[in-house]
């Protein structure tokens, strides 16, 4: 992130969202291997023979790769790619923008200038509450709002937020402030120029905010 910074541009918080997604790929990464281990010990002594006669010793080949296959299929199917798509969502909110990056592989972001956001709003579920994450939506008075879906802390991050919103220079390059389409993701379309006297915030990486 920080080749990527704007001139005179520093980042207040990167956080990601809240792991309670990983909660059953993390489940089924621990509990699918220790359940085939099981049944290939279970097989390999002749448990199959015992309950379907039929069931010779020439099948404990086929029966051992069958729960192997299985435990591939659960772990590179199913809990590998959300991990993946949960590590490659990050927040970032710098003291003139916020970002949002999606992807490892493929990759988009979109992009909001703190200066065009109107005002900014928390939605929580049930469970988002209980875990105090939520998802925080940016006014832009444009159509269509920016939503940081599932923001752990989410409190805190919008008080950073409006922090930086209290702390912009007035003379920010930002303008109007527009979000922007580039296929899936939109872009901030345009620089920020800020006076070297007029930067009060500090770096503030890392803490409870940064996952």
């Amino acid at each position: 992130m920080r080749k990527e910074l704007l001139r005179g541009e520093q980042v207040i918080v990167i956080t990601r969202q809240q792991p309670r997604m990983l909660f059953g790929p993390v489940l089924a990464f621990i509990l699918v291997p220790a359940a085939a281990a099981f049944a290939c010990a279970w097989i390999v002594k002749g448990g199959p023979g015992k309950l379907l006669p039929v069931i010779t010793s020439d099948w404990t080949q086929w029966l051992v790769t069958a729960c192997l296959a299985i435990v591939a299929l659960v772990l590179l199917g199913y809990s590998l790619p959300r991990f993946i798509r949960w590590r490659g969502i990050r927040y970032i909110l710098t003291n003139g923008r916020i970002v949002a990056r999606f992807g490892m592989l493929r990759r988009g972001d979109w992009q909001v200038p703190l200066a065009a956001v109107r005002s900014v709003g928390i939605k929580q579920s049930l469970l988002q509450r209980i875990l105090r994450s939520g998802n925080i939506s940016l006014d832009t008075g444009h159509p269509g709002e920016a939503v940081l879906a599932d923001v752990p802390e989410v409190g805190k991050f919008r008080s950073f937020i409006l922090d930086a919103m209290a702390e912009l220079p007035t003379s920010a390059g930002f303008g109007p402030g527009t979000v922007t389409d580039t296929g899936d993701y939109g872009h901030f379309a345009g620089p920020v120029d800020y006076p070297d006297a007029a930067l009060p915030w500090d770096m503030r990486e890392g803490g409870r905010d940064e996952r």
